[in-house]
């Protein structure tokens, strides 16, 4: 049923089917429940190099989707985020009615906080709803989080594995050249600890749908000082690489 609102963005319907839905387009069905996505097209590449994975699936459309399987695990799928949540969330919904349910999201953020280092790792715990994809999934309010079970899971596997970490929410935007001074402190105040585009329209899909979703994030730029620090942040290619590797661990056990 629909609510209406004053302002449409806030207007959320709660009936599970639309004119369009993702099994609209016979997409067909994976031969695995598990998918990695990332955002790091070097480590794709190298891997591709490395001959560690080989194409499964191509989505055709104006903007067709590689989706790769691990050769040395065929049980995971990896495929390249696309940037914002309606192309990043969209497909996920897409990859769900295809049979993935266990997603493992890995990518790198703007910090708001200029102690969290470059490739410090952020467990995602939720997000501020600061975009409008995730509207049209579930209803208004200010954060949506992710599943706590889920987000335990990762959280007790890294610490007893060793590896360094914080807990928090990212801060989702649709608008990277408005992210102001004003709105980044305002955001840090209530608890963000990275800017992105993708995790609270992902989260709301797969609170959605459903299914388990587990995202990391590593600290990348810097938007916490007077002028923004791009700090080599696409340039940390053994962190990227070394995270892939470790969400390919972790969809295992969310």
């Amino acid at each position: 049923m629909l609510s209406k609102n004053e302002y449409p963005i806030l207007e959320y319907d709660d009936a599970k089917t639309a004119k369009l839905n993702p099994d609209s387009f016979k997409p067909g069905k994976f031969k695995t429940n598990k998918m990695v996505i990332t955002f790091f097209p070097e480590v794709m590449k190298k891997l591709i190099t490395e001959e560690r994975l080989s194409l499964d699936t191509i989505i055709p459309g104006e903007n067709p989707v590689e989706i790769y399987r691990f050769n040395d695990d065929p049980g995971v799928l990896i495929t390249l985020g696309q940037v914002g949540c309606p192309a990043c969330a969209g497909n996920l919904d897409l990859f769900n009615e295809m049979g993935v349910n266990k997603v493992m999201f890995c990518g790198g953020g703007g910090v708001l906080d200029r102690n969290i280092e470059v490739g410090q790792l952020l467990l995602v715990e939720g997000a501020i709803r600061d975009e409008g994809f995730s509207y049209h999934y579930l209803p208004p309010s200010r954060v949506v989080y992710t599943d706590k079970g889920t987000t335990g899971r990762i959280a007790k596997y890294l610490d007893e594995n060793n590896v360094p970490y914080m807990r928090g929410l990212t801060w989702t935007t649709d608008a990277i050249f408005r992210e102001t001074s004003d709105k980044i402190e305002s955001r840090k105040a209530e608890g963000g600890r990275i800017v992105e585009m993708e995790q609270a329209g992902c989260i709301a899909v797969a609170c959605f749908r459903g299914f388990e979703y587990g995202a990391l994030i590593y600290g990348g730029d810097d938007l916490s000082g007077e002028e923004w620090s791009e700090r080599g942040w696409r340039s940390r290619e053994g962190i990227r690489y070394d995270l892939v590797n470790l969400c390919k661990k972790l969809v295992y056990i969310i």
